[in-house]
């Protein structure tokens, strides 16, 4: 990835946003999220759950 200078905030925060996204920009987008997902030691589980009172339910969360 090639230095890039700016003169501002400005034209630095513009050079973050890709206008014309192409199949590479997606496969890069793809690979870094399933980095993530390996990486991350948050798990959420699917549904809904109905708890009895904020006990309960913190016991759930530091459970799953």
């Amino acid at each position: 990835m090639p230095v890039q200078k700016f003169k501002n905030f400005e034209e630095a925060s513009r050079a973050l946003w890709n206008f014309n996204p192409d199949k590479n920009y997606y496969q890069g987008i793809s690979k870094f999220y399933k980095l993530f997902s390996r990486l991350s030691k948050i798990h959420v589980s699917k549904g809904i759950f109905k708890f009895r009172n904020l006990q309960e339910a913190n016991e759930h969360k530091y459970r799953h």
